[in-house]
């Protein structure tokens, strides 16, 4: 028995392959970064990537998504040319034993983009929405790939100051700055967008929940397009239960209350019409979608 949930089917058209989705799809992260805020050094080796990106396919995920520079905030940016060499190489890496898998990579600057993709990469995952290199959406337009465009304001060391999480109404304003941005990438000529909230950016704890509890809302205003959400194990999950620590485990990573309020929330996203979900353990997720979607 199927539940009521609002889900339309899409699919994403890359240079090289595509995939069609009948129910929400699972993008494993795959970070190749030695200060991820989860498991930063863990995965630094090309072994233990190959290792872990294996696994993340094994437990249910559909998009490998790779990153080799943290977003957490106050993270510094990785200079271009040096993003570009170690991400290229590993997308490389991943493509050579992954012929037919989705590969993602998560990265605000268009030489890192442009060079992954030339390696093997479909997809480019911007936390800055174009916002950090002006190039950046003229390079995914020019690419002709899929592009994930998130909301953020400023930068990962300024996204938290007061005047970047100053909302007149969150729906509202994320819908504004969403339509902005895609008229933009059509006007390029980049018709493939992927849109994700950017749970975390710019955004309090309250405002973190109050989007999701909305998010429904703001799917109804770009139903043509699917909504990533990515929540795993983020600060509104970890402050939050912090609030109750009777019932919570010791706060040092992997934190088991984390990835159960993850699945939570993956949840109440999938309920709320979102059509992928970003998280670092796929098989709740993926539980999740089957139990959901039959």
């Amino acid at each position: 028995m199927n539940y009521p949930i609002q889900f339309s089917p899409f699919t994403i058209q890359c240079l090289r392959r595509s995939a069609t989705f009948q129910r929400p799809a699972v993008m494993g992260i795959l970070n190749a970064t030695p200060d991820s805020f989860y498991d930063g050094g863990r995965y630094n080796t090309p072994q233990a990537l190959l290792t872990h990106a294996r696994q993340l396919l094994a437990d249910g995920t559909d998009i490998l998504d790779l990153g080799v520079m943290s977003s957490r905030p106050g993270a510094d940016i990785l200079p271009p040319d040096q993003e570009a060499e170690k991400l290229s190489s590993l997308v490389a890496l991943l493509r050579s034993h992954f012929p037919d898998t989705l590969i993602s990579v998560d990265t605000c600057q268009s030489l890192p983009a442009a060079r992954a993709v030339e390696a093997g990469a479909d997809i480019v995952n911007d936390i800055s929405g174009g916002q950090i290199d002006p190039q950046m959406l003229p390079t995914v337009a020019s690419l002709r790939i899929p592009y994930i465009l998130m909301h953020m304001r400023g930068t990962p060391a300024t996204m938290q100051l007061p005047e970047n999480t100053r909302y007149h109404d969150i729906i509202d304003d994320l819908s504004a700055y969403f339509e902005e941005k895609i008229n933009l990438l059509h006007t390029l000529g980049s018709n493939q967008v992927i849109l994700d909230p950017g749970f975390g950016f710019a955004k309090t704890l309250d405002q973190n929940h109050e989007l999701l509890h909305r998010l429904p809302q703001l799917i109804a205003r770009f139903p043509q397009l699917p909504m990533l959400v990515a929540l795993s194990n983020k600060s509104m999950i970890t402050k939050r239960l912090a609030t109750f620590p009777d019932l919570c485990g010791p706060a040092t990573p992997p934190l088991p209350d984390s990835e159960l309020g993850t699945l939570v929330l993956n949840t109440v996203a999938l309920c709320g019409g979102a059509s992928l979900l970003r998280v670092h353990t796929p098989r709740p997720a993926r539980l999740a979608i089957n139990l959901l979607f039959g």
